[in-house]
């Protein structure tokens, strides 16, 4: 009797990891094709890519157009800090002050020094005055170029419901401070106001 119900037990698990094995998993997403970054779909009420590029372009010409910067006998250099998230929601600030810099550096009007790039350049100084780098390639401490600014921001927002509609406000404000004076000497705010509505279903 002991003996008919192990294989009794065998026979049903074999049913169960065959059913298993012919069940339908999660469907792929096929057919992709390449789509325009620039053009503006309001999927759902996150903070999107279109919103990044919308307050990076209005950054990036008040920026240059400022009059510290456009009248600067040659161009300043700038630390950079990452932009703060002052929101509720999981925003990638990194690729929006990323966005920013890059796109100041390609301007030309000002030069970026990586302050996060500071640590590692200091261990290549040790690795350098270690006598391992021939005399001519040698990198010496002393030659780095101070900073003239710090370009630091914040990203903030407000969530309001009435009934069935949302409105999201969000604001971003850069400011560029003087290192010397501490001034700030060029600042810029862009404001995005989003609308949505709640989809109801029919009974």
């Amino acid at each position: 009797m002991q003996k008919i119900q192990q294989i009794s037990l065998v026979c049903l698990s074999g049913m169960i990891l065959g059913l298993s094995g012919c069940a339908t998993g999660p469907r792929a997403f096929t057919g992709g094709q390449y789509d325009d970054p620039t053009r503006v779909e309001l999927l759902d009420d996150k903070f999107n890519e279109a919103d990044m590029q919308q307050m990076a372009d209005t950054m990036i010409r008040a920026m240059v157009s400022c009059g510290y910067i456009a009248n600067s006998p040659k161009p300043p250099i700038v630390i950079v800090e990452k932009v703060a998230n002052r929101t509720q929601d999981h925003i990638d600030m990194a690729s929006m002050t990323n966005k920013i810099r890059t796109a100041l550096i390609n301007s030309g009007k000002v030069r970026f020094v990586d302050k996060e790039a500071r640590e590692t350049l200091d261990e290549e100084y040790e690795y350098n005055s270690a006598g391992n780098v021939s005399e001519v390639t040698q990198k010496k401490r002393g030659k780095q170029i101070g900073a003239d600014y710090i370009l630091n921001g914040s990203l903030s927002t407000n969530v309001q419901e009435l009934g069935g509609t949302k409105f999201i406000y969000y604001k971003l404000t850069m400011n560029l401070t003087n290192l010397e004076s501490s001034t700030i000497d060029c600042t810029q705010e862009k404001e995005l106001r989003k609308k949505f509505t709640k989809q109801t279903y029919g009974m």
